[in-house]
């Protein structure tokens, strides 16, 4: 039995290892496209500034500021594809390259799910405890993003 274990806990352990080979391309911008990003478009007070960097640029934008264990698979699989998705719905980063109408629709979306606290995830600020926004945060950045989609109208 202690031999069957042994080949087994082996086996684990060369697994996690193999594993480690497979390394996604880091979500790192060297400043490519600083100009479109959502942080410059706009004339934003530097808390508001920190606020979004802090809650919600590891995974809406270009630059994500890796944690150790961010490094070592299996979770640097699951931050990358987690990261790729958010991206998807909206990149921080690539904001001048939408449409004011689409702007104003992120602004809004934005506003709702902070207020609704589904953003930042739960899963995220388990981890990352400066990305929790207090109920005074979420109130600065929901006037903040009000004002801003005003105007638009």
């Amino acid at each position: 039995m202690k031999q069957i274990l042994k080949r087994i806990l082996v086996f684990v352990l060369f697994l996690f290892i193999a594993i480690q080979l497979y390394q996604p391309a880091f979500n790192i911008d060297k400043g490519k496209a600083v100009t479109k990003d959502f942080t410059r478009v706009y004339n934003m007070p530097a808390e508001v500034q920190t606020l979004f960097r802090n809650s919600c640029y590891d995974c809406h934008s270009n630059t994500t500021d890796y944690a150790w264990y961010d490094y070592i698979q299996p979770a640097r699989a699951l931050v990358e594809n987690h990261i790729k998705d958010a991206k998807d719905d909206l990149n921080f980063s690539e904001w001048e390259t939408y449409s004011n109408r689409k702007q104003v629709r992120l602004l809004n979306s934005i506003k709702e799910q902070i207020v609704n606290r589904q953003m930042p995830l739960s899963s995220y600020t388990l981890m990352h405890r400066k990305a929790k926004l207090s109920d005074g945060e979420i109130k600065i950045m929901t006037e903040w993003l009000k004002e801003q989609s005003k105007v638009y109208e």
